[in-house]
């Protein structure tokens, strides 16, 4: 009989039906990475959307033999272990091609019409005592004929690629940073930041990534262009970012993910009050309706594994 444990339960708000094979499940609303190790003792299959499955707690039960990722991600699970170990890992995909770039549009349409400051001015009264009828105290952009970059050639970026689109944007894919060559389709990492408007980023936090965006890079973009990142925090330096918005050197942005999260020690971006900076809390992926397909896809991949039959696999 399978044994499942779902090690951070509280992450996903959503139905999750039983799998339709013979099995003990146990959830847990949360696990600290000090105790993994004790609570995958007899477990043959583990979820976890970013509870860290590492070598030092992974090596200390032998039973496990599936890790079920309740999310794309996997910086979370050392995969060199797992592919050692016969361990198969499985994550969830396609599942947030609308909320996310839904997020990352909100986001955009927010900055380019400067709504929180708007917001704020008549918050302060300024509306009130304005001469004419309406108040002309912030920049307001179309974003039809502007040009969006998109950093990550994935679903989530050719999503949000489409909704540009929809809005009249001309839409670059950026090439991979110092690429020797450019692919049919894309235009040179340099090229993109150069030309944006709107830079959104859309691919995975690796060792090649992190920093992808630091102070030489937006330095390159255009005094008015926005940066959205709904993708990793550590995708971008964050103390050259506030030190951008500070200055002016670009025209806003939005983010909805930090290096470390929760950010319980602190973080750069969130002590910046600022109209042209939207931060929020790592929620783009969560609608009801994704968070529900997710559910419905972990369970679908736990059972194709019992099976012999493993989707989605990583590893």
């Amino acid at each position: 009989m399978e044994r499942i444990v779902f090690l951070d339960r509280d992450s996903i708000q959503a139905d999750i039906r039983r799998p339709d094979f013979p099995h003990e499940w146990r959830d847990y609303p949360a696990t600290h990475a000090t105790q993994v190790a004790e609570r995958l003792q007899g477990v043959t299959i583990a979820i976890s959307n970013k509870v860290p499955l590492m070598a030092d707690s992974l090596s200390r039960t032998g039973s496990l033999r599936m890790i079920a990722v309740c999310a794309t991600g996997t910086n979370n699970v050392d995969l060199d272990y797992c592919r050692a170990h016969g361990i198969v890992v499985s994550n969830i995909r396609n599942y947030a091609v609308h909320t996310v770039p839904e997020h990352v549009f909100a986001m955009i349409l927010s900055l380019q019409r400067s709504l929180p400051g708007y917001r704020e001015d008549v918050r302060r009264g300024l509306w009130q005592k304005a001469e004419q009828f309406c108040l002309f105290t912030r920049p307001i952009r179309d974003l039809h004929g502007s040009t969006l970059g998109v950093i990550g050639g994935g679903a989530l970026g050719r999503a949000t690629a489409k909704l540009g689109e929809a809005f009249g944007m001309r839409v670059m894919f950026a090439e991979h940073k110092n690429a020797r060559t450019v692919r049919a389709g894309y235009a040179a990492f340099e090229n993109v930041l150069k030309e944006s408007d709107v830079i959104t980023l859309h691919c995975p936090l690796t060792p090649e990534t992190r920093h992808l965006i630091g102070a030489a890079e937006l330095k390159k973009m255009r005094p008015h262009a926005l940066l959205i990142n709904t993708a990793r925090g550590g995708l971008v330096d964050e103390t050259a970012l506030v030190q951008a918005l500070k200055q002016g050197a670009i025209g806003g942005a939005g983010f909805d993910v930090l290096a470390v999260e929760p950010p319980r020690d602190g973080n750069p971006l969130l002590d910046l009050d600022l109209p042209h900076f939207i931060l929020t809390p790592h929620v783009a992926w969560a609608s009801r309706d994704a968070m529900q397909t997710m559910a419905d896809q972990l369970i679908d991949n736990i059972e194709a594994f019992v099976r012999g039959e493993p989707r989605n696999r990583v590893i």
